[in-house]
């Protein structure tokens, strides 16, 4: 009997993955269970097992191979058995292989493409030098759009560069990387990218931090990371401010019930985001541990697809690369990023006189076709930010106050939460936990 080896699909959002390595060779006994090859997909690297016994017959995608979702990988048969030709075919190339360059000299329209494009997209593929009649539209019935010319003329190299300079060296992106950058790609072209930001004086989440530290890290064996507590202020900020935690579907914005934050994390050649499931239901040490192993996991290239999927909301850290402010990108289709940078001594004005704090900044990017530019600026900078504010949380003088209880007592620079219940929340739940 014949078994058709497919690429999986590992998430509702992968269209393709690509075969990095073979783990068998064809020939090989293979039993149900056994993996079978190493493959990458935008967020993972995983490795695909057999779902059937047989004898690898034919690897159809060798090593390098890019295969959509279904997509013929390779075929088991039983030992001696004949196979069809039509069943073994190639249904990928590798990645690396070359592609003929486009001819950009003239653009010839035909009727047909003419009508399928919007005359905004016809003008800039005119001025970019794009060939219409071979993009692919994404807009109503296939019509070609503005952000599809854009796209194109992202990939376009510069030819002036390129006869001015010379190339000492090049390096091939890797496959996730470059499914990064399209998506990345898209969410500039689709959604309307503001950032506002704000100064956060740190001093108190520090003293919070050390108040928590000898608890959590003799129940854990860790201390709190500050990304950690500002990840559980976060939370609350989005019970807060629900369009904070919103997608836009169509013309529909969706606000989300399940609060789900994502964090950046840098590797060498690309870029993932785990993500903290439920993150208001969860302690700071819970939040703070958890973050702390999936970055030992995203460093091995050891996170499951379900690790890296679901966020609602996503934050970047940067203060550990002595960044101070930075522009960050949406990561589609959430609606806001927060950016963090780096806490710097400086001075700052308390009751009109001068003292030395730990500033950082922080900087808030949304979709400003969910956000009106009145409730973003004026509660996000002025008013109290939804996502800024909680997380210059600082703790009570009162030093009664137990360093769990202190959570209870946490109150922010600006109003726009009612203290009490917002730490009273917290309190419970960092005591469940």
């Amino acid at each position: 009997m014949v078994f058709k080896v497919t690429m999986p699909r590992l998430g509702i959002t992968m269209t393709k993955g690509k075969v990095t390595n073979w783990l068998k060779k064809e020939g090989d006994d293979i039993r149900k269970g056994d993996p079978l090859f190493e493959l990458e997909t935008e967020k993972v690297q995983t490795v695909a097992r057999a779902l059937d016994s047989g004898v690898l017959h034919t690897i159809v995608a060798p090593a390098g191979a890019v295969v959509p979702v279904g997509g013929l990988v390779a075929v088991l048969a039983n030992p001696g058995e004949k196979i069809a030709e039509d069943i073994v075919t190639v249904t990928s190339q590798p990645e690396a292989e070359e592609k003929k360059p486009l001819n950009v000299e003239s653009i010839v329209e035909t009727p047909r493409i003419r009508e399928k494009i919007s005359p905004l997209a016809r003008r800039l593929a005119e001025k970019y030098g794009i060939d219409a009649a071979k993009v692919k539209g994404t807009g109503p019935e296939g019509r070609i759009v503005k952000e599809d010319i854009l796209r194109e003329a992202l990939k376009k190299p510069s030819e002036d560069m390129a006869e001015s300079v010379n190339v000492a060296a090049e390096k091939e992106m890797s496959f996730s990387r470059k499914v990064m950058v399209e998506k990345l790609i898209q969410s500039h072209l689709k959604a309307v990218h503001v950032t506002v930001a704000a100064p956060v004086d740190m001093t108190q989440t520090i003293a919070l931090r050390e108040r928590l530290s000898p608890e959590i890290e003799k129940t854990t064996g860790t201390k709190p990371s500050y990304t950690g507590i500002i990840v559980k202020a976060v939370s609350f900020a989005l019970k807060e401010y629900p369009l904070l935690n919103s997608r836009l579907e169509g013309d529909t914005i969706k606000m989300l019930a399940d609060i789900n934050i994502g964090v950046a994390v840098e590797l060498e050649d690309s870029l993932v985001v785990p993500v903290v499931r439920n993150a208001d239901q969860k302690s700071i040490a819970q939040i703070s541990l958890y973050i702390d192993e999936k970055i030992e996991k995203a460093r091995k290239g050891e996170l499951s697809l379900d690790e890296v999927s679901g966020g609602t909301f996503t934050i970047s850290n940067l203060g550990m690369f002595d960044v101070e402010i930075f522009t960050p990108i949406i990561n589609p289709p959430e609606s806001a990023l927060l950016g963090v940078g780096k806490a710097i001594p400086k001075p700052w004005v308390i009751d009109n006189q001068i003292a030395v704090r730990p500033i950082a900044i922080f900087s808030l990017s949304f979709d400003h076709r969910i956000f009106p530019m009145v409730y973003s600026v004026t509660r996000g900078v002025t008013g109290g930010a939804a996502v800024l504010v909680p997380a210059s949380v600082y703790v009570a003088a009162d030093p009664t106050i137990s360093p769990i209880s202190s959570i209870a007592m946490a109150t922010v620079h600006f109003p726009f939460l009612d203290c009490i219940n917002a730490g009273l929340c917290l309190d419970t739940i960092y005591m469940q936990h």
